[in-house]
């Protein structure tokens, strides 16, 4: 493939996956979904007109480590302290709940398989893309109805920053366990020493980074320094510990989350990401979306793939709340506040299609379960609030109140 086959495909996908995301976006959908549905558009699937090559698929690798790192960044440290324990255990049930059904839903329809074999993994995979949370559009719900500062809200936010770290490592052990030749115990060894090393080295780096950001505040290095940390995280996790690099950049984030300039190093990165990196990935995955494969079955385990993935989320984060002295109308506001699935979802499935867990047809799957979480969740939520309003903090408005 020669330089301007290369520019041409480059500015199609670019041009497209606004034009596309553009339009979702003024449909009340993530911009996400529109930027899938223009690759789908301008690949094999429909117009033919831009093929899914090594180099896409390269730069779609660097748009979800930077999408990861991104994700790290905005993890809010102080807000999962003072949710303690009860966001940390609706968070744990809201992962081991999905992975089992998803895990169970491929088994019923398929098989079930021993332990150790290609489809018993297979189906452990399918459960681990059930276990991500993506709440930007409860958040976004939740912040236009003045109720994010209130108990639920707060609940939902720390529950799925938890949700999201934990679905992470269950992925990284489940990558780590799928050869069969390998050593239970030097994968999970692997996996620990990795993460005791990022505490201990993170700890220290932090430090570091932090006093030299008070010296060079907002100057453009500091992005640079930061995103350094996150391809080495990411280099180093995947090279030395076989652990995904997603895992490393997503870390990275987290090492950074808590310095002054983590806002800014975040915006610029974004940048980046937004205008370029990131319309790779997700354009990407429609470009890999084959529907040749998609058949009456398929058709079927989408459907159940889709009400599976948005029961265990409420069944499990729901449940488990009422443990919590939460009333059972703010048990399934919780629970359906954790529905919504978007870009780690995508990231995990692309992840075992390169590896060569899953085929392309299971991205129909996982789109429609994005589609419909992102329609149904704002829905259901709004309607549970206006009926049964939650008592809001002192100071705590709705958008619009004068104070």
């Amino acid at each position: 493939m020669n330089t301007v086959d290369i520019l041409r495909d480059l500015a199609i996908i670019v041009v497209c996956a606004k034009a596309f995301g553009l339009i979702a976006r003024k449909l009340r959908a993530p911009m996400v979904v529109g930027e899938i549905i223009a690759g789908l558009v301008i690949g094999p699937c429909l117009l033919d007109i831009v093929k899914p090559t090594d180099f896409i698929s390269m730069m779609a690798e660097i748009g979800v480590v930077l999408i990861m790192f991104s994700a790290g960044l905005e993890t809010n440290l102080q807000e999962l302290k003072k949710s303690g324990l009860a966001a940390f255990i609706i968070a744990c049930v809201g992962v081991l709940v999905p992975l089992v059904g998803g895990s169970l839903l491929y088994m019923g329809m398929y098989g079930f398989a021993a332990f150790g074999t290609d489809e018993f993994f297979k189906g452990v995979f399918i459960g681990c893309i059930m276990t991500a949370t993506s709440v930007g559009i409860t958040v976004e719900v939740l912040k236009e109805m003045g109720h994010l500062s209130s108990r639920v809200g707060q609940t939902i936010l720390s529950a799925a920053i938890i949700d999201d770290i934990i679905g992470i490592i269950v992925l990284t052990f489940v990558l780590g366990f799928k050869d069969p030749n390998s050593n239970t115990l030097l994968v999970s060894g692997k996996i620990v020493l990795f993460l005791v090393l990022s505490a201990i080295l993170g700890y220290i780096f932090y430090k570091i980074f932090k006093l030299y950001d008070e010296r060079h505040s907002h100057t453009r290095r500091i992005p640079i320094i930061a995103i350094g940390l996150c391809l080495v995280m990411a280099f180093v996790a995947e090279k030395y510990f076989g652990i995904a690099d997603i895992t490393g950049a997503y870390i990275a984030g987290i090492i950074l989350c808590n310095t002054r300039d983590a806002e800014y190093i975040d915006r610029k990165v974004s940048i980046n990401g937004y205008m370029f990196f990131a319309p790779m990935f997700f354009v990407g995955i429609g470009l890999k979306t084959d529907f040749s494969g998609v058949d009456k079955s398929m058709i079927l385990f989408s459907i159940g793939f889709v009400i599976v993935a948005l029961l265990t989320k409420i069944i499990g984060c729901g449940l488990v709340s009422k443990c919590f002295s939460y009333k059972w109308t703010d048990c399934l506001k919780i629970g359906i506040g954790m529905m919504t699935r978007g870009e780690v979802a995508l990231i995990i499935t692309n992840k075992g299609l390169g590896l060569g867990i899953i085929d392309s047809s299971y991205f129909t799957a996982v789109i429609l379960l994005i589609i419909v979480s992102s329609i149904v969740t704002p829905m259901l939520l709004k309607l549970l609030f206006n009926k049964f309003p939650e008592q809001l903090p002192v100071g705590d408005k709705k958008i619009g109140q004068s104070s």
